[in-house]
């Protein structure tokens, strides 16, 4: 892999896993539509590097968050051990809890992981995927802003959160553009909305790694290759927080409108192309 390409690969992984237009979505319809090869091209071990370089801009941009999150966990743990826990619950270890709960709607789509990633190969799901996308980020624009933060919300709130994420998991539906929605339909906090979502992303994103780490290493590992991958994961990191930035500023207006007309362009194009 040449240095030109582990940046390029770099770029799109940190732009396309956060701002809300489906990374799965234009990677399928670049695959069938225009002659590109895609993931398949890429390096499994490389890709999960990639990924593990936008999980180090999650931790980077709420490294607040992460830290008192550790902190509460061991702290909760001692509180366990010793019969006593404090009240209220610090919001910190709330957001653990509520983190949990919002991953476990994602545990249904494992045995049904192969027939998800399969509709990439149907070009009129991706589009109406890619359409209804723009349609949800139209409408969180829309919706009264809310007032739930980890102190309020409840745990029916973050488990439609993580449905929300588990639907997608399909390719043309954005994870942190239908979170975000999900967030504000249920009347959390825009900032909350956001910080959840990306935190929320935490787990998905281990978890996604964790599974495919064993494939990625028996798939083979070019070694003499691993210092351009690096160079990617620090480009993937660095492009991955600056997109959290814009999309928290993004959130704290309430504009989400350009994404979802790019994300209504983009679907009705591939539905033409697709039906020529």
């Amino acid at each position: 892999m040449s240095l030109l390409s582990s940046i390029l690969l770099g770029v799109i992984q940190g732009v396309a896993e956060f701002l809300p237009i489906s990374s799965s979505g234009h990677l399928a319809i670049a695959e069938h539509l225009l002659g590109m090869s895609g993931a398949s091209d890429i390096p499994e071990f490389f890709d999960v590097l990639l990924h593990l370089g936008t999980l180090v801009a999650v931790f980077v941009a709420y490294w607040d968050d992460v830290r008192d999150m550790v902190v509460e966990f061991f702290c909760g743990v001692r509180d366990l051990a010793r019969g006593s826990t404090p009240t209220p619950v610090p919001p910190a270890r709330r957001m653990i809890l509520l983190i949990i709960v919002g991953t476990l709607p994602l545990l249904i789509v494992l045995p049904i992981k192969d027939l998800v990633e399969g509709l990439a190969d149907n070009m009129y799901f991706v589009a109406a995927a890619l359409l209804v996308t723009g349609c949800l980020l139209f409408a969180s624009d829309r919706v009264r802003k809310g007032r739930k933060t980890e102190k309020s919300a409840t745990m029916v709130d973050v488990l439609l959160v993580g449905v929300a994420q588990a639907i997608a998991t399909c390719p043309g539906i954005s994870r942190s553009g239908t979170t975000i929605t999900a967030g504000c339909f249920r009347g959390f906090d825009r900032k909350f909305a956001v910080r959840f979502s990306f935190l929320l992303s935490i787990p998905a994103i281990l978890g996604a790694n964790i599974l495919s780490l064993k494939d990625a290493v028996e798939a083979g590992i070019i070694w003499a290759d691993v210092p351009v991958y690096l160079v990617g994961v620090v480009v993937s990191a660095v492009v991955g927080y600056a997109c959290i930035r814009l999309l928290k500023m993004i959130a704290d207006r309430g504009k989400f409108g350009a994404f979802a007309y790019y994300c209504w362009a983009v679907g009705v194009l591939t539905l033409i192309l697709t039906f020529i």
